[in-house]
């Protein structure tokens, strides 16, 4: 639904804005991570964009919940002011900061809330209040849509800035993440949504590379910093660079953090710190994991230390773990559920985990690739709205020099099936053709309620209905989640099968699961069933009948 424009920003707005840069993130998310190549080829810039803004999100919610609990908010319709809500926003993305691109998005929402959050300033603000926020945060912006509008057009540039970004055919990916944050600034305080911006994967003709940036928070400096962020400037690409990502939070006075910068310079370069009034985020690429968190040590107390090693993907709170001996062959799956997760491993597989309305970026599938540290790894996307985002892991993955054989898995009954028939002795090729034939024999089935009213190519169903998907169509619509289980696995079983596969999620009822297997043993001979609990999956049922 279409916001209600209004010419002001106050605490409603930002709390707006918030959510539908979350949402656009999320939208955007796979895709931008498929375009990092730059500083580091980690495929994570859109999850790290995605993680910051859902903290800072989460900050401005609790902010609403406390205002809400008062005594006397019906007195109150106002809601929360904008400096306390523009404060939440910033420490929440202050402190949930993540990667290069994530803690530089965190320093312009802390520039931002200087301005907006200043003592006497007004409860909301206008354009020309907005345009001095937003000089704090980037100097080269002078109001949202301008804002937006500029970002879009130096996106489109990075490519002639950075030789990296031209050779691989993209834009830079912190830059198109912050383009979808400030199309979502546009959108909450006009309720126009905005073009997304230049295609993300053309090689278009510069802005926002997930750049060094250190300055003094609350000066010109730190400004500059964050136009530094927008123009470009970062430290060079190098193939040989850095060996690990340390992140950690620091409370630290600001003399001791001045000297951390000198000390942290000095050690590797994507330096970002940013942060105040005794709490700071501290970002860098280093080879001498150790030294940097000594560093920290030495200026103040670090915590929630967070170290990244680029080339296995290995994240812990120690040092390098030494290398293993890769194994032969692996599987890589995305899972919807914690109990379908154990079943995958105890197969053998690694597992990555897909939360309800949140799936895995790429980079998390490539990480899993990595993880696993095979020579030969087959990736089970197990969605097929996830296929693009496993093959831009696989693709990633064999530069590194992983042979990756992606099967287009729709389903997790479908990857069960093609993991059952999985024989690591057997030539990879031939494995892969065998997992594929299984995975394709195998029809497949979901049990939903609905969260809304719509068409369907069953009908209208309304919120609150069971529906049941066949093969990704909605084909029963019901008000009991037996019955039309029931249903579905009558339709499924029309065509002939020898294997009935249930997964039963948390929210389903507890009989439903023994019902459907006395349905197939007393109407269908020679049918086996086996049950697996799935946890909290999202869908109440899966079926897969082969």
């Amino acid at each position: 639904m279409a916001q209600v424009p209004q010419t002001f920003l106050d605490g409603l707005a930002v709390r707006t804005w918030c959510g539908l840069a979350l949402r656009a993130l999320g939208r955007a998310r796979a895709e931008i991570d498929a375009i990092n190549v730059y500083p580091v080829a980690d495929g994570d810039t859109g999850t790290n964009l995605y993680l910051t803004v859902e903290s800072a999100a989460t900050a401005v919610e609790a902010v609403f919940a406390g205002y809400e609990t008062r005594p006397g908010y019906e007195t109150r319709p106002a809601g929360p002011s904008l400096a306390d809500v523009v404060r939440a926003m910033a420490h929440g993305a202050l402190i949930g900061a993540r990667g290069n691109s994530g803690t530089i998005l965190a320093q312009l929402l802390r520039g931002m809330a200087q301005v907006l959050a200043a003592d006497g300033a007004e409860p909301r603000c206008d354009g020309p209040a907005l345009r001095l926020a937003l000089r704090r945060a980037a100097d080269s912006a002078r109001q949202a849509r301008a804002a937006h509008e500029g970002a879009r057009a130096a996106l489109a540039a990075t490519p002639a800035q950075l030789s990296v970004l031209a050779a691989a055919g993209v834009v830079d990916a912190g830059g198109s993440g912050l383009v979808a944050v400030l199309g979502a600034l546009v959108e909450a305080c006009t309720g126009e949504a905005v073009d997304a911006g230049p295609d993300r994967t053309a090689p278009t003709p510069n802005a926002l590379p997930e750049a060094e940036a250190e300055a003094e928070p609350g000066t010109d400096a730190e400004t500059d910093a964050a136009s530094d962020a927008e123009t470009g400037a970062c430290a060079p690409a190098d193939a040989g660079g850095p060996a690990f990502e340390v992140i950690y939070l620091l409370e630290a006075d600001d003399t001791a953090v001045a000297r951390l910068r000198t000390r942290l310079d000095a050690l590797g370069d994507s330096l970002v710190v940013v942060g105040g009034d005794g709490l700071w985020n501290v970002h860098v690429h280093v080879d001498d994991a150790g030294a940097a968190v000594e560093a920290g040590v030495e200026a103040g107390r670090p915590y929630r230390i967070r170290i990244t090693h680029f080339g296995l993907g290995d994240v812990h709170t120690g040092g390098p773990r030494p290398p293993r001996e890769r194994a032969q062959r692996a599987v890589v799956a995305v899972v919807p559920g914690q109990g379908l997760a154990e079943l995958y491993t105890e197969a053998g597989a690694t597992t990555v985990l897909a939360r309800p309305g949140e799936p895995p970026a790429s980079g998390e599938l490539l990480a899993a690739v990595r993880r696993a540290h095979a020579r030969e790894v087959v990736l089970l996307p197990n969605d097929a709205e996830l296929r693009d985002t496993a093959a831009a892991a696989a693709e990633q993955a064999r530069t590194e020099g992983v042979r990756v054989a992606l099967i287009p898995t729709r389903s997790a009954v479908q990857g069960i099936a093609a993991l059952a028939v999985s024989e690591p002795g057997r030539r990879f090729d031939e494995d892969v053709v065998q997992m594929t034939s299984a995975a394709g024999a195998t029809r497949y089935a979901e049990v939903v309620v609905a969260e809304h009213r719509s068409w369907t190519t069953a009908g209208i169903c309304q919120a609150g209905d069971v529906l049941g998907l066949i093969d990704g169509d909605v084909a029963v619509i019901g008000a009991d989640v037996t019955a039309t289980a029931e249903t579905v696995l009558d339709r499924m079983l029309q065509a002939g099968g020898e294997l009935v596969t249930l997964v039963i999620g948390d929210e389903a009822p507890e009989t439903v699961a023994g019902h459907l297997e006395t349905r197939v043993r007393e109407s269908y001979l020679a049918v086996d069933t086996a049950v697996y609990r799935g946890g909290h999956q999202g869908a109440l049922l899966l079926i897969g009948v082969e």
